[in-house]
């Protein structure tokens, strides 16, 4: 059987033992960064679609676009730490946020998908990965 032994770059090491305990502290902080970057994106892709080419007067109340929010970090139960991007229930009208973003994502009968969500999530993945490694670094350097 083989055998691999990998040696970390001297700086990485040294940065990963800074951390030690702080771990806890500084992962949901380089997470919520992330995420900020994302629901972003996601927002202005939601403003771009919402209300455009519409066959009627547009309906919309503005509620889905200021329901749209990033989650604290937080622990899933296999340890792994993760935040989520999405809408705040309930509405004012008794609608749910997410059905509504589906359909506007996925479209219905008669009316045509209007994605958001999957485009955000391509175009903001280098500027999510870049934004975590800003933060990460950042606070590294505080300790």
């Amino acid at each position: 059987m083989a055998r691999l032994n990998y040696k970390m770059p001297e700086h990485f090491l040294l940065k990963v033992s800074a951390l030690a305990d702080k771990t806890d502290v500084i992962i949901p902080k380089v997470l919520e960064e992330g995420g900020k970057v994302v629901a972003d994106k996601v927002k202005a892709n939601l403003q771009s679609v919402v209300g455009r080419n519409l066959k009627t007067k547009s309906r919309s109340t503005g509620e889905l676009i200021k329901a749209l929010g990033v989650s604290p970090a937080g622990l899933d139960r296999n340890g792994n730490y993760n935040v989520k991007v999405g809408f705040d229930e309930p509405r004012d009208d008794g609608e749910s946020n997410a059905k509504i973003a589906n359909i506007l994502e996925y479209g219905k009968s008669g009316q045509p998908a209007k994605p958001f969500l999957k485009p955000a999530k391509t175009a903001s993945k280098k500027a999510c990965i870049e934004a975590m490694k800003r933060k990460l670094d950042e606070e590294i350097n505080k300790s």
